[in-house]
């Protein structure tokens, strides 16, 4: 209890004497800010992106791909295997008796950016009439759905806020059509917003393609997954693979969040190895600065785990300053902003239009490496002050 006490009242002394240190802690806060600031925006960049494509898939739907495709972009499946997976068993039906499941084809195509003008990718999505069914989050906000068999297309809400030319009523042309646009929708946040949907059909003949990339179905019940995937391993003739969506998302998310995370590691360190020297030479002079004040505490009787723990509770104080003042900077200025993956990033064909999330759990990333590196910059200028003799010290008055 009595260290406990020393330590209090030796921080107390430190605290009160930082108005005069002003300027030298400034170093280590503002360096500190820097580090917190860069690594949760980065990170940012990857809990956007997985939201988003986590939000897009649901437990009660599987997704359809060639056996040897890990994405819809490399998969591709006839019309003839098309028809004997809607055949197998586990798929829900609706009051006709249909199956509840779309047959997509995926596209391509470059729209200029609102911002810069520049072309981005955007992908255009084939779907079956069915579609609205399967995905009940998608709904319309603006127009009308597009008619089968008619050049005719929806723009995700995500697509319009970042592309020019896509409002209700505009007309876009890509290779050698022009098609218009009917409606705009919304997924609820989903990788679907930034996309554009058609009719399946429709958009097979205008690229002169025969074949599917993938197959979405409502699953029956949540033991049909295992019924559907039994029955198409049965069937030589179907060499597929048969995932639920929650399960396909996450994988295309895993890797690209696992690229970002690294750079946002080593940009951080590579910032951090810089903080912590600005925090060693700011508590190297503090501690030099207070030297006969440090030696007169331990010739009354305070212990050297006073000295050290006053010296580390300063620095991690104004880390904890640093990492708060870097964690807000970097919401004001990136938490809600929107931005796009670069091409096949994700392993999909085109962009994936996102919003940027900084949440608790960044911040508290964030807050953990700045104490890491105030930690390391207080630890050796605090061993410096109780290693000075006493006496040495105290002639230095």
């Amino acid at each position: 209890m009595r260290t406990l006490q020393q330590i209090g009242a030796v921080v107390a002394v430190n605290l009160r004497s930082l108005p005069q240190r002003a300027r030298t802690s400034l170093v280590i806060v503002i360096g500190i800010a820097g580090v917190v600031a860069v690594l949760i925006s980065v990170l940012s960049l990857s809990t956007g992106l997985v939201h988003a494509l986590t939000a897009t898939g649901r437990p009660d739907r599987a997704i359809v791909l060639h056996k040897q495709a890990d994405s819809e972009v490399a998969s591709g499946l006839p019309r003839e295997a098309v028809f004997t997976i809607l055949a197998e068993p586990g798929i829900a039906h609706d009051a006709a008796g249909k199956p509840i499941a779309s047959a997509e084809m995926l596209a391509t195509i470059n729209v200029p950016r609102r911002d810069n003008g520049a072309l981005g990718a955007l992908t255009l999505r084939g779907v079956s009439p069915q579609s609205f069914e399967l995905r009940p989050e998608i709904h319309l906000i603006e127009g009308r759905v597009f008619t089968p068999g008619l050049r005719e297309l929806i723009a995700g809400r995500a697509a319009q806020e970042r592309y020019r030319g896509l409002d209700v009523g505009s007309r876009i042309r890509f290779g050698d059509n022009e098609w218009t646009v009917v409606g705009a929708f919304s997924s609820g946040g989903g990788a679907h917003d930034s996309e554009l949907l058609a009719d399946s059909d429709t958009v097979l003949s205008a690229y002169q393609r025969t074949t599917f990339n993938s197959v979405t179905v409502k699953l029956a019940s949540p033991r049909a997954l295992a019924a559907l995937t039994a029955a198409v391993a049965k069937d030589s003739s179907l060499p597929v693979i048969v995932r639920t969506e929650t399960q396909y998302y996450e994988q295309q998310s895993r890797s690209f969040a696992r690229i970002l995370a690294f750079i946002a590691h080593v940009v951080g360190a590579i910032m951090a190895v810089g903080a912590v020297f600005a925090a060693l030479n700011t508590m190297y002079s503090a501690v030099s600065s207070r030297t006969v004040e440090i030696a007169t505490l331990r010739a009354i009787g305070f212990g050297a785990a006073a000295v050290v723990a006053s010296v580390i509770v300063e620095a991690l104080l104004l880390a904890l300053l640093g990492a708060l003042i870097g964690a807000a900077a970097a919401w004001v200025a990136f938490d809600g902003n929107t931005v796009g993956t670069l091409s096949g990033g994700t392993g999909n064909l085109a962009q994936i239009v996102f919003h940027l999330r900084i949440g608790p759990g960044l911040i508290a990333t964030g807050i953990v490496w700045a104490c890491v590196v105030g930690l390391i910059g207080g630890v050796l200028p605090a061993l410096r002050a109780v290693r000075l003799p006493v006496a040495t010290a105290l002639r230095a008055v």
